[in-house]
């Protein structure tokens, strides 16, 4: 089968110092990113077990990174203990096409769950995932294993590059795409790999968190 344009460009820029250098710049900025956030992930985390005590501030979740590799992300916790468990019954009621599960108003989803979900304050502990080095600053949101079980050939190129924080979905509106047209974003992405791309995402996503669109 003959490879599609976005899986001969990224080869082709995969032997370059780009990814080996952004890895390395993503980690420090990802460390100095948790020391002076680290005020307001303590208070993220007092108004949590303000809500629910007994639960867990944190979620983790299996996620497919580069090449197929699973990992586990980590979210400060937007929905009940059990939401897992309830997926199931909600399955019929998906908001999107293709191999994603969303629904505006989840039920599993709790009060300060929704505040953290609309301003993506949610997302902050990724940047641990990123001194890790499971995930980069931008680059293809990290999909489920049951979301990949079900990818095409043609999708399963999301998964070339390790997975980011932030991509050209987020800053493209986010849940008011479908699964094909975030496909589509991730593949521009990956064929056109450089420094003046990331960093023209990361200023988008600051706009974006100031003015919250199709998160939810």
């Amino acid at each position: 089968m003959e490879q599609s344009k976005a899986n001969l460009l990224f080869q082709e820029k995969e032997s370059t110092d780009y990814i080996k250098w952004k890895t390395r710049v993503g980690k420090i900025l990802s460390l100095l990113a948790l020391l002076l956030l680290s005020p307001l992930f303590l208070l993220i985390a007092l108004s949590i077990k303000i809500t629910d005590w007994k639960a867990p501030v944190f979620f983790k979740q299996e996620r497919v990174g580069k090449n197929g590799q699973t990992f586990y992300m980590y979210k400060f916790r937007t929905m009940h203990t059990d939401a897992e468990e309830q997926l199931e019954k909600y399955l019929s009621q998906n908001e999107i096409a293709g191999a994603m599960f969303k629904m505006k108003k989840d039920p599993r989803v709790t009060k300060m769950g929704r505040l953290l979900r609309k301003t993506s304050l949610d997302e902050l502990p990724q940047i641990w995932n990123v001194v890790k080095g499971d995930m980069s600053l931008v680059g293809p949101r990290p999909p489920l294993p049951r979301e990949v079980a079900i990818y095409s050939a043609y999708d399963k190129q999301r998964l070339l590059i390790t997975p980011g924080c932030t991509g050209l979905w987020q800053v493209s509106g986010r849940n008011e795409l479908s699964f094909e047209e975030m496909v589509e974003l991730d593949l521009c992405y990956i064929a056109n790999l450089s420094w003046k791309l990331d960093f023209k995402i990361l200023c988008k996503t600051f706009v974006v968190l100031l003015i919250p669109r199709g998160a939810y």
